[in-house]
């Protein structure tokens, strides 16, 4: 069993809502548990056994949680997302013949830093993650962090990271003049707009922007675009499904985090051809971006204002083999062969 705070826009959502439906039926059978409401959805699970809570908080959830669970009696659940997983290692104890199971999200000692305190203290993370028979890490930086800041054992951490989950078309070889830019993610600090823009405010050539996003910093990154006189190449995008078309219809993929988990989107934009410029942060980038292949990590400003004066000198990236990355890597089957051996191993 699979729960997760909603179904809307987001990596863990699309992930489990995959899984639930890609794992082999005749060796796992999956069921989603919602909190939120099917209204919210953005991923269709209309073949997948899927229960709705209809709450819109993870605190209100307990009892529905509980009572699904003494119902269904579910061998494994699994759970992502830091404040649902520290709920469900305390309902853990109700059920010591169930396998409990966290997949972590983020890079948490670094998270914690732009979340404004509004976080989980550390020693309630500790606690839950000792209730858990296994921990999912989607990257080596997020292991590497469980064990230096979480007191995790390194026998009870998986890695798997996130599988190419979607069929994008290769796009043609293209070179648009100006060169088009695009970032898609939730507009929070921990996604580092503010560095994307002061280092596009430094760039002495033409260029347009996309940014498709919502979130609590919307209104800041907007004034902060303002004050460095950047509105005119920058289009806004809250939220669309048309995310193959719009990855493909522009040049390069910034990214500007200082923490991830493991960015499904840069998977998305290799997957259809188009590289990636990043700042270097925790949360599997090193695995994702081969230097010069399908794209470049930045460890500082003027890094990563040359590697966009290169491109825009002389784009030299391939689409075949900026796809050929990512597809070899992270092939869907050999992730899906992961997940299903911990599973059954449970």
């Amino acid at each position: 069993m699979f729960v997760i705070p909603s179904l809307a826009a987001g990596g863990a959502e699309r992930i489990f809502s995959f899984l639930a439906q890609a794992l082999d039926k005749d060796k796992l059978y999956c069921t989603l548990l919602v909190i939120g409401s099917e209204k919210d959805n953005v991923y269709d699970v209309s073949n997948v056994d899927t229960i709705y809570l209809d709450k819109d908080r993870i605190s209100r959830a307990v009892f529905g949680i509980v009572k699904v669970l003494q119902n269904k009696k579910p061998n494994v659940v699994v759970s992502s997302i830091a404040h649902l997983n520290t709920l469900m290692a305390g309902i853990s104890f109700l059920f010591p013949k169930m396998k409990f199971v966290a997949r972590e999200a983020n890079v948490l000692s670094v998270l914690t830093q732009y979340n404004n305190g509004g976080f989980l203290p550390k020693n309630s993370v500790v606690m839950a993650y000792k209730r858990f028979d296994k921990i999912i890490a989607q990257s080596k930086d997020m292991m590497q962090d469980m064990m230096a800041h979480y007191d995790v054992k390194k026998e009870k951490i998986v890695l798997i990271n996130n599988p190419v989950t979607s069929n994008f078309k290769l796009k043609p070889q293209q070179n648009n003049t100006p060169l088009r830019f695009i970032t898609i993610g939730r507009l929070s600090k921990e996604k580092g707009h503010d560095r994307l823009l002061k280092v596009l405010s430094k760039l002495q050539f033409n260029f347009e922007y996309t940014i498709i996003g919502s979130g609590i910093e919307k209104e800041a990154i907007i004034e902060l675009a303002k004050s460095y006189k950047l509105l005119e190449h920058i289009k806004f995008i809250s939220y669309t499904k048309a995310v193959e078309q719009e990855l493909t219809a522009h040049d390069v993929f910034l990214q500007g985090s200082y923490s991830e988990g493991f960015p499904n989107v840069l998977l998305e934009s290799c997957m259809v051809g188009t590289p990636i410029v990043a700042f270097d942060a925790p949360g599997g980038l090193n695995e994702i971006i081969e230097q010069g292949k399908n794209g470049y990590i930045a460890n500082t400003e003027e890094e990563f204002i040359n590697f966009l004066k290169e491109l825009n000198q002389s784009f030299t990236f391939d689409v075949k083999a900026v796809r050929k990355v990512v597809s070899e890597k992270f092939d869907t089957q050999k992730i899906l062969n992961a997940y299903e051996t911990l599973f059954l191993s449970l």
